[in-house]
């Protein structure tokens, strides 16, 4: 491998290792500024599991009283029929995850 590959094999990996970093820190910093919004999801288009499904994209009906997204925190209550989806049982895998 000559000397100009070698540059542009590390520039190139310098450029991935860092666009990880600013990916990683969006997203924590995302995290941080959502709320879990229940009563509001499609069919199939819940963010985690509920009660009654371990896992996201699996709710049956639109508007599962139990079926949460992700949404600006503020948004929630200010949308008809959303609540917020604070109770143990909507973490990830649901009432399946809490009996383990």
């Amino acid at each position: 491998m000559n000397a100009t590959k070698t540059l542009n094999a590390c520039g190139l990996a310098g450029l991935i290792a860092m666009s990880l970093t600013l990916a990683a820190q969006n997203a924590s910093a995302a995290k941080d500024d959502t709320e879990k919004c229940a009563g509001i999801v499609k069919a199939g288009k819940n963010d985690c599991g509920t009660s009654k499904s371990a896992c996201a994209g699996t709710s049956k009906v639109d508007n599962d009283a139990e079926a949460w997204i992700l949404v600006p925190k503020g948004t929630c209550e200010r949308i008809a029929g959303g609540t917020l989806a604070n109770k143990p049982e909507n973490k990830h895998g649901g009432a399946v995850a809490m009996k383990k």
